[in-house]
This record gives structure tokens, C-alpha cells and sequence, in this order.
């Protein structure tokens, strides 16, 4: 792996089968990470690391079916289980939001006027929401810019007065 910085982008669960393929549950949305020849790091939960070698994978039920060069049969694959999966980060595109880049970074209206820090990120049914330091709650629905050093938000009159 490079010096890029390494995201979370899935998990090892259960060995499937007799051959070492694992279920791996991804919540990362990139095809990149399922494809043959992708590297991805398997870290345990006492720190060690291990680079792992897509050799195949298929969506199973909700996840995906894995096998990593080297793991050839169950009991190697079951050495796996728990471990979470690293990668490199990628490029974004333009209309693409990470969390990891929204949570810490300074919130400003259209005025600019400042709104304080996003300290998380919640999940809602209709939109998931910037959470301000302070407790205001702002649908990321109304980002309209956003780079490495501020967010800025078109809000509605009194959103914020709630």
C-alpha cells in the first residue's frame, strides 16, 4: 500500500465454504475494491495488519463473497474473521461528500457567516445531517460548496431558530 491515507472500507465476517473464500460486508460504494488484483490491508483488533490480494469476489445476500490470494482453504479464512478492511483513499468526484472530510471542518452560511465545526455526521431516512457543534442539526441537502477548508450552506430563513 502507498502513503495515501487509508480509509475503512469494510469487514471480514464469517469463512464461506471449504476454499477460503470470507463474507465481507463493504461500505465503501467503490467497484475498485472488489475487483481482482485490489489490495486491501485486513487489520485485527490489537493493531496488526496484513496486505490481502483480491482474487475473486461476488455479491452474496447482502455482502460480498471474497477470496484473497494465499487464503485457500477454511481455516485460513476463519483467521480472518473480524478483521477490519483498509484501502487506500481515492480520488473523489465533484459531487461526492465523505465523511471523513465534513467531520472537524468549519460550517458557513452563504453570507459567511459562521455556523461553528461539524462534529457527526447522523444518519436520517430523508437526508443525513451535519451535526454543528452546539447541537444544530443541518441537512446536508443544503451544502452548496465544500473544499478542505470550510463548508458552505444555503439555508432556509430559521432553520437554525428551531
Amino acid at each position: 500500500m502507498s502513503d495515501a491515507r487509508r480509509l475503512e472500507v469494510g469487514r471480514i465476517g464469517r469463512a464461506h465454504g471449504l476454499r477460503g473464500e470470507v463474507a465481507v460486508t463493504f461500505v465503501s460504494d467503490r467497484p475498485e475494491r472488489t475487483e481482482r488484483g485490489a489490495t486491501l490491508v485486513a487489520t485485527t483488533e490489537a493493531g496488526n495488519e496484513r496486505a490481502l490480494v483480491v482474487a475473486s469476489a461476488r455479491p452474496h445476500q447482502g455482502r460480498w463473497l471474497v477470496c484473497f490470494e494465499g487464503v485457500d482453504d477454511r481455516t485460513a479464512a476463519e483467521e480472518l474473521r473480524g478483521c477490519t478492511l483498509l484501502a487506500d483513499e481515492l480520488p473523489t468526484r465533484a459531487d461526492e461528500l465523505w465523511v471523513h472530510d465534513l467531520v472537524g471542518a468549519p460550517v458557513v452560511d452563504v453570507g459567511g457567516t459562521d455556523l461553528g465545526r461539524v462534529i457527526a455526521i447522523e444518519a436520517n431516512p430523508a437526508h443525513d445531517l451535519l451535526v454543528l457543534e452546539g447541537g444544530a442539526l443541518v441537512p446536508i441537502t443544503f451544502v452548496v460548496e465544500h473544499d478542505a477548508e470550510r463548508i458552505v450552506v444555503d439555508l432556509p430563513e430559521g432553520l437554525l431558530d428551531l
